[in-house]
């Protein structure tokens, strides 16, 4: 049993394909915290499949795919925060008809691409044929994304929690909203990597609702989402070899188990906790 377990990852593809899927998971996770307490979940959905059509016009015009990802992702944000700021159109209203666009500008342009290049990748992700381009472009997009966070993780915090109260302590929240949605698209380019356009919503929601349901303080909160997200990339890379199944699905499905888990038995906010019986008032003598 050890030995089946263990023999996977005797192969180098194995090995780099964990490498990538440890990398995103953990700028993922980490993000994820911010786009849950700050509510852009939708933006997240948004931004990932606005991707494509960048993708696929950086390929027509022979620049490097993942600025043409990143191109299109930052669109999108600027593009639904311009609508809901100078119209009575709001932002998930906004976000909604700018994502869903984009995305079916880029599914008629990947129909219309005759090429040696299977850019379907894209929508599924290729995490175990990552190449080694590719390998180094999510290593320096990942450190880069994390570095920011690092740096600027309390004023981010903070603008999350209270964009009020950061104009106050001399912070500029349009920068800070800008800021972090740069990161985002640049998180959002290197999940692509591992499970595609179309599942890499799931890194950047489900790992921070983890950490919402199994802590109180926004540190830990961090570790649980990074811890969660790490072992469902390890647990579905394992069984997709295993099984011969979609890497992606896996890793995704792993992710939402360990929800399902957190949702029924974390000790303070799980469906099925122990409840405290508070002992009834002894009667007056």
């Amino acid at each position: 049993m050890i030995e089946a377990l263990v023999q996977p990852w005797t192969h180098g593809f194995m090995q780099q394909a964990l490498a990538v899927g440890l990398m995103v998971a953990a700028l993922s996770a980490i993000l994820s915290c911010f786009v849950v307490l700050k509510g852009w979940s939708l933006m997240g959905d948004a931004v990932s499949h606005a991707i494509l059509p960048g993708v696929v016009g950086a390929w027509l015009l022979g620049i490097p795919l993942v600025i043409g990802a990143f191109v299109a992702g930052l669109t999108c944000a600027l593009a639904s925060g311009a609508i809901r700021a100078t119209s009575r159109v709001k932002e998930d209203a906004a976000m909604g008809v700018v994502f869903s666009g984009m995305f079916a500008v880029g599914l008629i342009l990947l129909s219309q691409v005759r090429s040696n290049v299977h850019l379907s990748h894209v929508l599924f992700g290729s995490i175990l044929g990552i190449e080694a381009e590719d390998f180094w472009q999510t290593l320096g997009i990942a450190s880069a994304a994390l570095l920011i966070l690092a740096l600027r993780g309390r004023d981010l915090v903070l603008f999350c929690f209270d964009p009020g109260q950061a104009r106050i302590a001399g912070l500029h929240p349009g920068r800070l909203r800008l800021l972090l949605l740069t990161v985002l698209a640049a998180s959002i380019v290197t999940g692509v990597q591992a499970v595609g356009v179309i599942l890499v919503v799931a890194l950047l929601i489900t790992p921070g609702a983890i950490g919402l349901l199994m802590a109180d303080r926004f540190g830990r909160m961090v570790w649980v989402s990074v811890g969660a997200a790490c072992t469902a990339t390890l647990v579905g890379i394992q069984a997709s070899f295993m099984l011969d199944a979609s890497t992606a699905g896996s890793i995704v499905l792993a992710l939402s188990a360990i929800f399902v888990a957190a949702l029924l038995f974390s000790p303070r906010h799980g469906l099925l906790r122990p409840r405290r019986v508070t002992p009834l008032p002894a009667p007056a003598e």
